[in-house]
């Protein structure tokens, strides 16, 4: 698949790049995996001297012996042998003085495992050189909490150290779109809801379905259902390391979240009670899996919490392929699928929802974006789209079939809304019905 989007990262990247061609610069790049982190620095360095570094997890001299052969493979210079990456380093940046050349420490979270004292020679160094470096030191990691508190926490050495922290997102709605057309010229609104559906804009996942030529929504659930299909062991391989010895209780809160339980108090009765505080916390803040939605307008402070899965796949994974893993295990893949295909309607259906939000989000025009719930979880409003300069509001309702849109119900809600929020008194309002046929 080419090289799509990423125009404002890269941007930034080159910009840094130049700049480390008087002084030493470190930029932190962290996302999800799959999401596309090593395939943009790539493309960001293509033409420029660059040494790769993937940190896997073996003994350090044997780590350094590896970067040892990208070294003289690339910079075509003896290098000795090491078996401190620290002072590994050292001697890069002392090269680099003489020789500008970027340098992209992949999976960086994993010198935590291997020899944590890593991260202080790293400062030590850094502090020692970066003046006079001419190094272009790109990092990039997984593993959202590990790579927070290794350049954010106070505590920890290369606190302050990098100069700029991209965190990369999914490709836009406006890319998939983009995507599909070119390998798909007739594509239905079914498969660009499928494609967002599926894989969320991660880059890895669309790039599978489209190598396997799964451009349809039909032929999307084919490939996801298959014997030894990527996608099926794909929410273990994410998330068991992140969540360690304790992952049994964050999948099952997962579960119930893309079940639609979506309140504390309904996943703690259906996991029997136990106390999630904690771990809800964690999820959202460490590990970034999930967020808190009030309705639009409400205080911080308001307990009209809903929790939200932010991964389209995670939360397709956790409906339908762990929920249904015995299936999986016993061979059942037909009925795995067959489940699928039975309630995708439904699901996809939360997805458009998100789709349309996305799409308002991307457009730029408005100030304020959000839905609506009064305390008793009724008076629902899909999507409200506010702009606080021009005084306007618009109400939206989203179905999959047009037919199943009704504005009137939507004025008494949007009503409703104004009358108990207090907020935009005196904006013009407008309505509107969503559906597939407005994708």
């Amino acid at each position: 698949m080419k090289f799509y989007d990423r125009e404002r990262e890269l941007k930034s990247l080159d910009r840094t790049r130049e700049l480390s061609l008087s002084e030493g610069q470190m930029t932190v790049l962290v996302g999800r995996r799959r999401i596309g982190k090593t395939q943009l620095l790539l493309k960001s360095t293509e033409q420029h001297p660059t040494l790769y570094f993937f940190v896997t997890r073996k003994a350090e001299n044997m780590l350094c012996r590896d970067f040892v052969e990208e070294i003289q493979a690339k910079l075509h210079i003896p290098m000795g042998d090491y078996s401190s990456f620290g002072k590994l380093f050292e001697h890069l940046m002392i090269l680099a003085k003489d020789r500008p050349f970027s340098l992209i420490i992949d999976e960086f979270q994993e010198f935590n495992r291997i020899n944590s004292a890593v991260f202080s020679e790293m400062q030590k160094y850094w502090d020692l050189h970066k003046k006079t470096s001419k190094i272009n030191l790109l990092i990039s990691g997984s593993i959202y909490s590990l790579i927070h508190k290794i350049f954010e926490d106070k505590k920890e050495p290369l606190f302050s150290r990098a100069g700029q922290i991209i965190n990369l997102k999914s490709f836009k709605v406006s890319v998939l779109r983009e995507i599909l057309s070119d390998y798909n010229p007739h594509y239905t609104s079914e498969d660009l809801l499928a494609l967002y559906t599926f894989t969320g804009g991660v880059a890895w996942y669309v790039e599978l379905l489209m190598k396997y030529k799964a451009f349809t929504c039909d032929e999307m659930i084919r490939l996801i259902t298959e014997e030894d299909s990527p996608f099926l062991n794909e929410g273990k391989n994410l998330l068991i390391e992140e969540f360690g010895k304790d992952y049994t209780i964050y999948f099952s809160i997962l579960e119930c979240v893309a079940r639609g339980l979506t309140t504390r108090g309904e996943i703690e009765s259906y996991l029997g009670q136990i106390e999630i505080g904690g771990y809800l916390l964690r999820l959202e803040r460490d590990f970034s899996v999930i967020s808190q939605q009030r309705p639009i307008f409400a205080k911080p402070s308001s307990k009209q919490v809903r929790y939200l899965i932010e991964d389209n796949f995670m939360a397709f994974w956790f409906r339908f392929i762990y929920k249904y893993q015995n299936f999986i295990e016993s061979g059942s893949l037909g009925l795995l699928e067959e489940i699928i295909r039975r309630d995708y309607p439904a699901f996809s259906g939360i997805m458009l929802e998100r789709y349309f939000q996305s799409v308002y989000r991307e457009s730029g025009q408005y100030t304020n974006l959000g839905r609506f719930w009064d305390r008793k979880g009724e008076n629902e409003i899909d999507l409200i789209a506010v702009n606080e300069l021009n005084k306007t509001i618009e109400f939206a309702e989203i179905k999959r079939n047009s037919s199943r849109i009704h504005l009137n119900e939507l004025e008494q809600k949007a009503a409703y809304f104004l009358q108990h929020t207090g907020e935009c008194k005196e904006y013009s309002i407008s309505y509107k019905g969503l559906s597939l046929e407005n994708l």
